[in-house]
């Protein structure tokens, strides 16, 4: 699959659960994604996708995770986190990630 960003293409490897799954076949999909806490971008779906979250410990760049049942978080930093996710894929070379992401809000487009 890939995730797009403005003129930028990263390939992105989904993850083997009922979730990723989902969320697949719900692409193509273009999200308005939201900056925060400096290490994230996040929006919500239309429609709640399966979840099964666990707590991971450590967010690695290029993580891509659902939170609850309906926020997909693009990770551009890696940091320790509490927090519960269920993974959904992983950009394959994170890269410039951050850079493309931006400070600001952005749209991000997701498609096989």
């Amino acid at each position: 699959m890939w995730m797009t960003i403005g003129e930028r293409r990263f390939a992105i490897t989904l993850a083997d659960n009922e979730t990723a799954r989902t969320f697949a076949t719900r692409c193509p999909l273009t999200l308005d994604m939201a900056e925060l806490n400096g290490n994230e971008k996040h929006a919500e779906l239309s429609q709640a996708l399966p979840a099964d979250a666990s707590r991971p410990g450590t967010i690695h760049s290029g993580d891509l995770m659902l939170y609850g049942s309906s926020t997909v978080v693009v990770f551009y930093r890696t940091f320790r986190s509490s927090y519960a996710y269920t993974p959904l894929a992983r950009v394959d070379d994170p890269v410039g990630l951050g850079q493309e992401l931006g400070q600001g809000s952005v749209q991000v487009t997701f498609s096989q």
